[in-house]
C-alpha cells in the first residue's frame, strides 16, 4: 500500500477517534456539574412611581395635637427607590409631593344678645381649637339689682383651607420580598405651605408634617401594586406662629405603584 494511501487512511481513524473522544468528555462534564437554579422571582422594583389618595375625617389629640375635629384631603404622587434587599426585607428611600392637601376646620358662628333692660347685640365668626358644638340657650343674671336676661346662639359649619405639602425625607420597609402581599412599615417628613393660617387664626400658614405608617403591598403583577396604609399623621408650625395646637390625624391612604 503506497505510503500516502496509509497517512491518509491513519488521519480518517484519528479524526474519528477524537471526535468521539471529545464527545465522551463533554457528556461526563455536564453530568458532574450540577444544573444552576433559576434565581428565585422576587416582587419588587428598582424605582416606582405612584398615584395617591389619602382622607382622613377627624382629628384627636393623639399624640402631640390639640386640635380636634379637622378633616384632610391628599391627592399626589410618591416616588420610591430600592436602597438595600435580601429575602427578608426590601429597605426603600420614598418621598411623596401633594400639590393637594385640603385640611377643613369647624367654624363657630356665635350670637350673644342682652335682651333686657337694654338690648345689646354681638356677633362672632372665629375657629377655635376644641370641636364645635351647636348651643341654643337663655339665662337670666343679676348685676347690681338689676335683672338681665339673655341668649346665645352657636351654629356650626366647616371651612376647607386649600394647600401644598411635600414629604422629601422617607424610608419604606417591605417584608416577604417573594410574596405578592408584602406587609410594610414605613415614615416621612416634610412640610405643608397653605392659603391661611391652619387650625386656627393665631397659627400659621406654613408648617411642618410628619407620619409614621403600617400596611399592606398587594402585587398584581412583578411591576405593577396597590398600597392600603394607614398612618398618624401630624401637623405643626414648631412655635414659628403665635399659637401651635398641632393637628393629630388617623390617615387612610391608597397608592396605586408602578416602576421597574
Amino acid at each position: 500500500m503506497p505510503l500516502s494511501r496509509c497517512l491518509l487512511r491513519w488521519n480518517r481513524w484519528l479524526g474519528v477517534f477524537l471526535a468521539v473522544g471529545l464527545a465522551t468528555t463533554t457528556a461526563c462534564l455536564a453530568q458532574q456539574q450540577p444544573k444552576q437554579q433559576p434565581a428565585p422571582k422576587t416582587y419588587s422594583r428598582a424605582n416606582s412611581f405612584g398615584i395617591l389618595f389619602a382622607y382622613s375625617n377627624t382629628s384627636s389629640h393623639m399624640l402631640l395635637g390639640a386640635a380636634r375635629n379637622r378633616k384632610l384631603l391628599n391627592v399626589g404622587a410618591s416616588y420610591s427607590r430600592r436602597l438595600w434587599m435580601n429575602r427578608v426585607v426590601n429597605w426603600q428611600y420614598d418621598a411623596e409631593f401633594m400639590p393637594v392637601a385640603l385640611e377643613s376646620d369647624p367654624v363657630k358662628h356665635e350670637i350673644d344678645s342682652v335682651t333686657s333692660p337694654v338690648t345689646i347685640y354681638q356677633n362672632f365668626t372665629y375657629r377655635d381649637v376644641a370641636a364645635c358644638r351647636p348651643v341654643n340657650s337663655s339665662f337670666n343674671a343679676t348685676v347690681g339689682g338689676v335683672l338681665f336676661a339673655s341668649t346665645q346662639v352657636v351654629t356650626c359649619f366647616r371651612e376647607w383651607t386649600v394647600g401644598e405639602a411635600f414629604s422629601p425625607i422617607g424610608f419604606r420597609w417591605s417584608f416577604r420580598p417573594r410574596h405578592r402581599l408584602q406587609p410594610f412599615l414605613g415614615g416621612h417628613g416634610g412640610e405643608m405651605y397653605s392659603t391661611r393660617p391652619i387650625p386656627i387664626d393665631e397659627a400659621g400658614s406654613f408648617n411642618f408634617t410628619f407620619d409614621f405608617d403600617g400596611g399592606l403591598e398587594w402585587y398584581r403583577a412583578h411591576q405593577r401594586s396597590i398600597r392600603f396604609e394607614y398612618r398618624y399623621h401630624h401637623i405643626s408650625n414648631h412655635n414659628t406662629a403665635n399659637q401651635n395646637p398641632g393637628i393629630d390625624n388617623g390617615l387612610f391612604q391608597v397608592s396605586y405603584v408602578f416602576g421597574h
